[in-house]
C-alpha cells in the first residue's frame, strides 16, 4: 500500500485487480447471492490482510451465524480479532428503534477515528441496507440524506464503505436514488465510476424540491 500526495493511501478492494485510494463510498446493487458472498468476502479479507479494521453489519442473519458461515469460506476469524467486527443491522443503525442520521455519521466518523488511533491502517466497512425496508425504522429521506451525507465526511475520514443494496427487495425510486448518491458502484465484479452520479448537494436539491409544496 502507497499513499498518493494527498495523504491517502491506495488500497486494494480484493474482488477487483484494481486499487483505489481509501476513502470510497461504493453501492453495490445486486441480485446474485453467490456473487456477493464471493465479493463482500475479498472486499473483507483484503482490508484486514492490510492491518485495516473491519466492520460488517448484517441483517438476512445474526452475526453468529455469519461468523460461521465465513469461516466455512476459509476466512479464520479468531486470527483477527478485534480487527473484525460482525454487527447487527438494529443495533448500529436504529439501536434506539428510530434510524439518527446525525448520530450515525458521527459514529462513521468515530469508528474510522477509533480505529486509526488504535494502530490500524485504516478502516472499513460494508453493510446490507434491507434493514431500511422494516416499517416504523426510518423514514425515506433521512436515508436519502445520510446516504448523500456521507460523501462529504469521507472526504476528511477516508473509511471505505460499501453499501449493499438487493435489488430483488428495493422498489426502482430507492434504486435510482442510491445511484445519484453514490460515486461508484460495483458491476460484475469490478469497481466502475458511477455515470449517474449527482453529487450529494445537486442530489439533495433536487431530491427535496421533488416534496416542496
Amino acid at each position: 500500500m502507497c499513499a498518493d500526495q494527498s495523504g491517502r493511501r491506495l488500497v486494494s478492494l480484493g474482488f477487483t485487480n484494481q486499487t483505489v485510494h481509501e476513502g470510497q463510498h461504493i453501492c453495490y446493487l445486486f441480485n446474485d447471492d453467490a456473487e456477493r458472498q464471493d465479493v463482500i468476502c475479498r472486499f473483507m479479507e483484503s482490508g484486514l490482510s492490510a492491518n485495516e479494521r473491519v466492520i460488517y453489519v448484517v441483517d438476512t442473519m445474526t452475526p453468529e451465524k455469519l461468523g460461521d458461515k465465513l469461516e466455512a469460506l476459509g476466512v479464520d476469524l479468531r486470527t483477527y480479532g478485534e480487527a473484525l467486527t460482525l454487527a447487527d443491522s438494529n443495533a448500529i443503525y436504529c439501536p434506539s428503534g428510530k434510524f439518527d442520521r446525525r448520530a450515525m455519521i458521527d459514529r462513521v466518523r468515530d469508528e474510522y477515528l477509533q480505529s486509526v488511533d488504535g494502530g490500524f491502517a485504516g478502516a472499513r466497512g460494508a453493510s446490507e441496507m434491507s434493514w431500511y425496508l422494516e416499517d416504523g425504522c426510518v423514514e425515506e429521506a433521512s436515508l436519502m440524506e445520510y446516504e448523500a451525507e456521507l460523501n462529504g465526511l469521507l472526504e476528511y475520514y477516508p473509511m471505505t464503505l460499501c453499501c449493499q443494496y438487493d435489488t430483488r427487495l428495493f422498489d426502482g425510486n430507492i434504486i435510482m436514488n442510491m445511484l445519484a448518491i453514490h460515486p461508484v458502484i460495483i458491476v460484475k465484479g469490478q469497481l466502475v465510476k458511477n455515470p449517474c452520479y449527482l453529487g450529494p448537494e445537486r442530489f439533495l436539491t433536487e431530491y427535496r424540491a421533488r416534496f416542496a409544496g
